[in-house]
Order: C-alpha cells, then sequence, then structure tokens
C-alpha cells in the first residue's frame, strides 16, 4: 500500500527472519528504473530513545541519504512516520563481516546462520588491521559531526570488495535499543555515546579475532589465538580494568601500533556537512541518551548491591556466624548477671565480719567531769490516724463463699424476651 503512491519500487521477496529484531521486517525489492540491481528494504518500529522532534527527525533521515563516504552505507530511501521507519539500501550479495566470519549465506534467517556456525573461523591479521582501521574512521567521521550511533557489530558492517561500511547508521535517532545495551548498561564508566561505540568496537574486534563473540565482558583471560598483537588492544576496552576506569577514544585507537601503520585508499579529510540547527538538535538528543543511559545504570548498580547483600545474608557461613555470636553474647549476659548477684552478698558478709563487737569501756575521769548529753527532743508531729477496719470483714468474706457455694439455677426468676434481630420490611 505504501507503493501505491511511489510506483518507482517493487518488492520481489520477504526476507523472513533475517535479522535478530522482532519487530524489523525486511524485503528485497527492485528499482524499476535499474531493474537489474537488487535493494534490501527495513520496515521498524520507533524505539523509547526515539528523543528528536518529527521535524528534526526528518531532517536527521534527510541528512543521512544526501552524503556518500566511503565507510558509511548509503541510504537510498527513507520515510518516518509516526510510529515506524521504512529504510532502502543496497543489497550486497556478498553479506556482513559476520557473514564473512561464519560463512554463510546473506539470506538465511538469523538463527540459521548464528546460532552454531560450523564453520566459523576468525580474520586473517592484515584484514583485522584493515576493517578494523575503517570501521573507526567510519566511527570518528560521526563523532566529528555530532552524530551518535551506538549500534556497531559485526552484522551491522557489509564488507565490499576489502572495503567496510557501517550498515544501519540511523538507528540512533530512531531510538531502536542497541544489541549490546543489556551488557553495557551494568558498566558505569561506560556512559556516553562515544564510549558505547568503542566499547562495540572492542566486541566486534574479539569476534574478528577469535571468530566469536566473547562469552561475557569483562575479559580478563584472552584465549591464546594467532594474533598476539591485537590481545593489548582488546584489553584496553574489554578488560576489567578498562571498564573501571573508562574507554580509550577513537583518536587514541587509530594511534595505536595496531591501526597506525594502515594505508587507506581514501587519504583526503571526511567530512559530512550538517546544519546548525540540526547539529544543535542532536547535541540534546544525545544529552538526554546519556541521562538516560546513566539513571538506568544507578538502579542496577543498587540492584546489585542489595541482591548481594541478600544473598550474603542468606548465606549457610553467615548463619553459622550469627548463631556463634549469638551464643557468645547469651554466655556473656549471664557471666555478668551471676557477677551482679554475687557482689551485694559479699558486700554484706563483709560488712557484717569487719565491724567488731562493741563492749563498754570504763569511765575516765575526764568522762565523770563531762555534763551527760542533752536527750533527744521528741517528735510532736501528730501520727496519721489509722484507717478502720469495716465491720464484719472477715464474716463478709465467709458469707461471700457460702453465697457462692449455693448457687443454684433453679431459684433464677425467667424472663421473658422479645427477638427483634430479624430485619423490619
Amino acid at each position: 500500500m505504501f507503493f501505491r503512491s511511489d510506483p518507482k519500487w517493487e518488492i520481489l521477496e520477504p526476507l523472513r527472519d533475517m535479522g535478530w529484531r522482532i519487530k524489523k521486517k525486511y524485503f528485497l525489492v527492485k528499482n524499476k528504473e535499474l531493474p537489474k540491481e537488487k535493494y534490501l528494504l527495513s520496515w521498524v518500529d520507533l524505539g523509547p530513545d526515539k528523543v528528536l522532534s518529527d521535524k528534526d527527525l526528518q531532517s536527521a533521515m534527510k541528512l543521512l541519504t544526501s552524503f556518500s563516504t566511503p565507510y558509511l552505507c548509503p541510504l537510498l530511501f527513507s520515510n518516518v512516520s509516526e510510529s515506524s521507519a521504512l529504510l532502502i539500501r543496497p543489497f550486497n550479495e556478498s553479506g556482513c563481516l559476520r557473514d564473512h566470519i561464519c560463512k554463510v549465506k546473506p539470506r538465511d534467517s538469523y538463527l540459521k546462520k548464528y546460532c552454531n556456525p560450523k564453520r566459523s573461523q576468525g580474520l586473517e591479521l592484515e584484514q583485522i588491521k584493515l576493517y578494523g582501521r575503517q570501521i573507526l574512521e567510519g566511527l570518528k567521521l560521526l563523532h566529528d559531526n555530532g552524530m551518535f550511533f551506538g549500534h556497531l557489530h559485526t552484522s551491522n558492517v557489509m564488507v565490499e570488495e576489502d572495503v567496510c561500511q557501517l550498515l544501519e547508521v540511523e538507528n540512533g535517532i530512531l531510538g531502536v535499543p542497541s544489541m549490546l545495551r543489556a551488557t553495557f548498561s551494568q558498566l558505569r564508566k561506560i556512559n556516553t555515546t562515544e564510549s558505547i561505540d568503542v566499547f562495540c568496537f572492542g566486541h566486534s574486534l574479539y569476534e574478528m579475532t577469535y571468530g566469536r563473540p566473547p562469552d561475557s565482558v569483562p575479559v580478563d583471560q584472552f584465549p591464546a589465538g594467532p594474533h598476539t598483537s591485537v590481545v593489548s588492544v582488546l584489553e584496553s576496552i574489554l578488560s576489567s580494568e578498562a571498564c573501571k576506569s573508562g574507554m580509550p577514544s577513537v583518536s587514541a585507537l587509530i594511534q595505536t601500533p595496531l591501526f597506525i601503520d594502515v594505508r587507506l585508499k581514501q587519504s583526503e579529510k571526511l567530512q559530512i556537512k550538517v546544519p546548525s540547527k540540526l547539529k544543535e538538535a542532536l547535541r540534546a538528543a544525545k544529552e538526554k541518551l546519556e541521562k538516560r543511559l546513566q539513571e538506568e545504570q544507578k538502579l542496577l548498580h543498587h540492584h546489585r548491591r542489595l541482591t548481594r547483600a541478600q544473598s550474603h545474608h542468606s548465606s549457610e557461613e553467615e548463619k553459622k556466624r550469627r548463631k556463634i555470636l549469638a551464643r557468645k553474647k547469651s554466655r556473656q549476659t549471664n557471666v555478668e548477671h551471676k557477677e551482679d548477684i554475687s557482689v551485694p552478698n559479699s558486700n554484706n558478709s563483709g560488712s557484717g565480719a569487719s565491724s567488731p563487737p562493741t563492749c563498754p569501756s570504763s569511765p575516765t575521769p575526764s568522762s565523770t567531769t563531762a555534763p551527760p548529753p542533752a536527750p533527744p527532743v521528741p517528735d510532736r508531729s501528730p501520727t496519721p490516724p489509722q484507717p478502720p477496719l469495716p465491720d464484719g470483714a472477715g464474716g463478709g468474706r465467709s458469707a461471700l463463699l457460702s453465697s457462692i457455694q449455693a448457687f443454684s439455677k433453679g431459684k433464677l426468676k425467667k424472663a421473658n424476651t422479645t427477638d427483634r434481630s430479624k430485619p423490619v420490611i
């Protein structure tokens, strides 16, 4: 129905389950003006990170269809609606970089190609150096012009005649989530769009070297591979120390011994002319994306701390430790209680034994001449009168007991009652 308004394009066949996204569809199409050429049409829903306004998004997509650079795959046609985007780009029969690594056909389904590849193999050192440098040049071109990517992996790199081009550069502004978002969301130092691209580059470089992506990140023990010169670059991106201290820049990676000596066919400086108004909108969108990522990382960090604390608190070792502490505290309390009881008894017995008995002494001459002591003054304050005892206090108690014993239900009078519990209608 969409192509009724643009009859230049014609759908040849659907490419079912070609990608890993559930809500992204692929079709093989042709241009009626160039019937021998084949193109790839993709239809994708807009993602949660779509922060550009509709007007700015249209301007950005128009920009992506206008420029032509050697390391970015050209976008031939784009149309963005309120909820989705339709994109057309050239279809490459040789496939993407992951197809070259796994040695599979590009038209097969994603699971069939990459779930358990039987002939997967890493690239040669010269290919790693050349492809890595070209990918870095494409990232540098985007970063220098204020654009963000965030979706680099070997399936988004097209290889044709030893030239790598970045695919689906528009994914960043369309707001769709990255394939590696679940991984770098747990690493708080990867909190900018540039550091995300560098981290994704390290992930792709690992796959180019060993023929498969890393099982988990950070990676502290790299497998013994044929290219030891690549390991130093991988350690600067994927090791625990790198993930804690931060990612190197794209320019710093280009200056490493692995890539600095690579000669590129395109010698002149690459540029993309981005309008100043659109550049400001992209900068604001970039800040919003980074802020959302940092908030998500804080929540994940707090959740991990809480989970570790709960796991430690419920572990068997911690339970045993708490039991031992409770026993020690109980014993200490009992000892202190016994000491408190024994101290007053010892004080009383000691004071009685130490006081000698008083015995009358014979009067001395000085005591006979001394006047006798004055008698004590009697206390003349009136004493409170004692309350009078009630008459027959003892007899009243015995009478009450005898009346209780002589109680009989038969002596009670019958009472007439009226049942009013039923509702009144």
